[in-house]
Order: C-alpha cells, then sequence, then structure tokens
C-alpha cells in the first residue's frame, strides 16, 4: 500500500523542484550561448524585483495569471480541463469595454468598477456555459469545445472592433479611450508607504480584487456544500452519482463559476492599463494560467506564488533581454516554456524518488 506524500512535501517541495530544475537546464543554455547563467539570474531577478517600478510590472502580469490560473483550478477540481479561459478573457473584456464606453462619462470609477466587474464576469460565464451544456447535456468533451471557442472569441472581437466599437479605421481595430470614469487607480498609495515608487507601472486595484477573489475560491470550494460536491465528482464521478449529486449542474456552474473568473481577467488590462478596448489583450494569459494552477496545485495559496513566478519571469525577462543582448525574447520564451513543462508535463518526473524518501510503503502489518 502507497502512502501518500506529506502536504509540505506535495505542495512546497516538489513544485519547488520542478522549479529548480527547469532554471538549471536554462542556465546550462545561457551558458551556450557565452554568457554567465550566475548573472543572468540576477539580471532577472533584479529586473522583476529590483525597484519599485519592475516589482509593479511583476505584480501586474501576476494579477492577470492569479485569474487564468484560479479558473483552471475551479474546473480541474470539478473533473474539468477549461482550455477556454483565453476566449473567455477575449468575451470578458467585450462585457468590461461595453460597460466603460457607456458609464465612463456618467459616474465615477468607484461605480463603473463594480459594474465593469459584473459586466467581465457575465460575459466570460456565459462564454463558458454553450461548452458545458454540450459538454453536460450532449457528452462533447470540453476540452476541444473550449479551444474551438478560444478562435470564435477572436473572431467575435476583430468583428467587434472593426466594426460597432471601432474608434476610426485609421486607428486600427481598438475603442476609443476611456473617459476617467473607465480608468481605474494604480497602487501608488499603497506601496509609497513602503518606500516604493511605481513610477508609471500599471499595478492597479485589481491586483487586491485578484487576493479577494482568491480567498473566496477557496472558500467555495473548501467550505460550501457545492465545493464538495464539486470535489467529489472531480475525484469520482461514480461516487457522485451513486450519492444523487445533480451532474450536469455541477458541471454547468462549475464552468461559469471558471468562464467567470477567466473572464475578470480582463479588468487588469482593459482598465487597469490600457484604458481601452484592443485586440490581443489577453496575451497568452489564458494559457500560462494552465501552468499556474499545475505548479500551484489547483489550491488558492499555491496559485498566488506561482503567478507571481511567471509575472516575474515576464518581466525579469524582458530586464534581462535588455541587459544582455546574446539572450533574445525567444529565449526568455523557452525558459518560460521549461518551467510549464516540470511544472506540468513532467510533474510527477520526482514523485516516486519523493516517495520512497518521504512516504515509504506500508509494510503487511502497518496497512493491517
Amino acid at each position: 500500500m502507497i502512502n501518500p506524500l506529506p502536504r509540505w512535501v506535495d505542495y512546497g517541495l516538489m513544485p519547488l523542484i520542478n522549479v529548480a530544475v527547469a532554471f538549471l537546464i536554462s542556465g546550462l543554455v545561457v551558458m551556450f550561448v557565452g554568457e554567465n547563467p550566475f548573472q543572468a539570474a540576477y539580471l532577472l531577478v533584479k529586473g522583476a524585483f529590483g525597484n519599485g517600478y519592475n516589482l509593479g510590472y511583476t505584480l501586474f502580469y501576476a494579477t492577470t495569471f492569479i485569474f487564468t490560473g484560479l479558473a483552471v483550478a475551479v474546473a480541474f477540481h470539478g473533473g474539468l480541463f477549461n482550455i477556454g479561459g483565453e476566449g473567455q478573457a477575449y468575451i470578458g473584456g467585450l462585457g468590461v469595454g461595453l460597460v466603460c464606453l457607456s458609464m465612463d462619462s456618467i459616474l465615477p470609477w468607484w461605480l463603473t468598477f463594480p459594474l465593469a466587474v459584473i459586466g467581465a464576469a457575465l460575459f466570460g460565464a456565459a462564454w463558458a456555459f454553450i461548452p458545458a451544456i454540450l459538454q453536460a447535456k450532449r457528452g462533447s468533451h470540453i476540452v476541444i469545445t473550449t479551444i474551438m471557442f478560444n478562435f470564435i472569441a477572436s473572431a467575435v472581437m476583430v468583428y467587434v472592433l472593426t466594426g460597432p466599437l471601432q474608434k476610426s479605421a485609421s486607428l486600427g481595430p481598438r475603442s476609443r479611450d476611456f473617459a476617467e470614469g473607465g480608468q481605474i487607480p494604480k497602487l501608488d498609495w499603497l506601496f509609497g508607504p513602503l518606500g516604493l515608487d511605481m513610477g508609471s507601472s500599471p499595478l492597479n486595484i485589481v491586483f487586491l480584487l485578484a487576493l479577494v477573489v482568491s480567498f473566496l475560491v477557496w472558500v467555495l470550494i473548501w467550505r460550501t456544500k457545492f465545493g464538495f460536491e464539486l470535489r467529489t465528482m472531480g475525484t469520482s464521478p461514480r461516487a457522485a452519482a451513486y450519492a444523487g449529486m445533480p451532474q450536469a449542474r455541477i458541471i454547468i456552474i462549475t464552468m461559469m463559476i471558471s468562464g467567470a473568473l477567466a473572464g475578470m481577467m480582463a479588468l487588469n488590462p482593459v482598465m487597469g492599463d490600457q484604458a481601452r478596448l484592443q485586440l490581443e489583450f489577453p496575451e497568452g494569459a489564458g494559457f500560462v494560467g494552465i501552468a499556474v494552477a499545475l505548479m500551484g496545485r489547483s489550491h488558492p495559496a499555491g496559485i498566488i506564488p506561482a503567478a507571481i513566478l511567471f509575472g516575474a519571469l515576464y518581466q525579469g525577462g524582458a530586464e534581462l533581454a535588455f541587459d544582455m543582448p546574446n539572450i533574445t525574447r525567444d529565449m526568455i520564451v523557452m525558459i518560460q516554456g521549461l518551467v510549464i513543462l516540470f511544472a506540468g508535463a513532467l510533474e510527477n518526473m520526482f514523485r516516486p524518488a519523493l516517495s520512497r524518501l518521504f512516504a515509504p510503503p506500508l509494510t503487511q502489518g502497518e496497512a493491517t
């Protein structure tokens, strides 16, 4: 009989080992191109956390990844693999844009923002509803339908931003800039007393919203009846059916919650940075959320630091590519890919060794 790993090993040590191996291999690649890997690591960390401006960008990216990571995690606990976070974020951005474009000159930001949160969540949930009901009622595979809906969402946004919401053909596919009522404040007031000058970094109050939502997701999954049903179905659909749990309802609600979380990601770039609706604002965050959820073991307490790690890779990698010309942006993407590889596809590579070390098999006498 196999003894389960201690939680601190399963949720702490193993992800750290996976990340360390990914960075070790990345260091070998850096050596291959003729650069000092220790200097590169120093520049990477400095570029991500070296001053308030860099930290602001790191946390700005992390905010986006927290939402998409939570979206993947909620679905995963229900035995569903939501690959549609990118499309749900796109359509969530449409919800944000419609609220801001219609209310930004009428209401102050502190009234527009809650409406935009609702709009992002509703539009994201609605976009996840169709794949959910196809899975629940027709048995369509959720992975295939959500992937296809990413492409449909992209096409919808192109149509909207080159048609009804386009400001001017000469400016390309984008809406007009939001007025003051459609822009949310930065977090200078929070970090300023700590001696950190955030400069022009786009870190905004959506970061605080992401932390609150992370706590609410923890409450939902581990402290509610629906969360128990969700985890039961994800662990054993047969047991859930035997217990009389309404599986179709659970699938639909779970995917809609997941879609709402992915849709709320759009608040960060659309209201907090660009102050307008334009193409490509998710920038692959829906797919990065998969790696964040895997590395964070689908728990909000793990997703937050995993999101900060990927935020550091994005921001620190940009600074590293600038300071070390031999390390191109493509190599930074490769490092991110290695982290995703070891956190995802090879996540269990070291589990057998750790099991022998920290959780040896029970003997027959111990098992009885």
